[in-house]
């Protein structure tokens, strides 16, 4: 059985992941944490997860529940998430971890901390998205670079951090097709007299309001034609069952930093 704890256990996503976790076979949730002061702390772990108390209360302190889990789940913020790292480094812990919003240099130290621990990443953990990944490397081939690729999301009025990180990992995926870096060809604003578009440039543009789970749509515009590509998450159960599915993966797996694609067996 592997024993699971919860980061950020008090939030949206925390809780829903803590009540997947009680309801799947193999799992159980042994702990969950929230920064101090936060009103989660203190609180019973069952109640939090929609079942009868369990006599686990939630910690403020994340070395609390690394001493007892297999697997840290964490969905916070990036400072958040790479404390935990560092922590969970020390103890050689797993961790699966769907924040988004890392800068180049959270990635470089995530990348040296997971030389001493396994933790499954990944900006989005339904299966949906994780498949369009992988296709959308081989639509990007097929189409060639006569197609103009811009990718617009939505999210709800509350996501802090802009383009989301699945639309970056989409960009990403046909930049590389097109045998080029984000970094060189991503375009997130456009204003005024712009001139012609460039072709190689792959524009994201965002949309914020409400209550949008999270939607991702990318347009191939040729000539003539155009093939839109969109994924609609109607819940974040999609995101929950994801990450949890990830964690029972991930506990046993040697030290290094794994996607969603390694846990779905279609990495390349």
């Amino acid at each position: 059985m592997v024993k699971a704890a919860v980061a950020g256990i008090g939030g949206r996503m925390g809780s829903r992941i803590a009540q997947i976790v009680a309801e799947t076979e193999g799992i159980e949730l042994v702990g969950g944490v929230e920064r101090p002061g936060h009103p989660a702390v203190g609180r019973d772990l069952g109640l939090l997860a929609g079942m009868p108390p369990c006599g686990l209360v939630v910690d403020d302190a994340v070395e609390a529940v690394l001493a007892r889990c297999d697997v840290l789940i964490d969905f916070t913020a990036p400072e958040a998430s790479l404390k935990h790292l560092e922590k969970a480094a020390g103890t050689g812990t797993a961790m699966v971890v769907g924040t988004t919003g890392f800068t180049p240099a959270h990635m470089e130290k995530i990348r040296d901390l997971t030389q001493k621990m396994p933790c499954v990443m990944a900006p989005n953990m339904s299966v949906g998205v994780n498949v369009l990944f992988k296709v959308l490397r081989d639509l990007t081939r097929l189409l060639g670079p006569d197609y103009d690729v811009e990718i617009v999301e939505a999210h709800h009025r509350f996501k802090k951090d802009a383009p989301s990180g699945t639309a970056l990992k989409l960009a990403e995926a046909v930049a590389e097709a097109r045998g080029r870096s984000l970094q060189e060809v991503g375009l997130y604003e456009r204003h005024g007299i712009i001139g012609e578009r460039p072709p190689e440039v792959i524009g994201l543009q965002t949309v914020r309001g409400g209550d949008v789970v999270g939607e991702h749509t990318v347009f191939f515009l040729g000539m003539g034609e155009r093939i839109e590509v969109t994924h609609r998450a109607h819940s974040r159960d999609n995101f929950a069952r994801g990450a949890v599915a990830a964690a029972k993966w991930v506990v046993g797996k040697p030290a290094g930093l794994y996607s969603m694609q390694h846990v779905l067996g279609i990495a390349e």
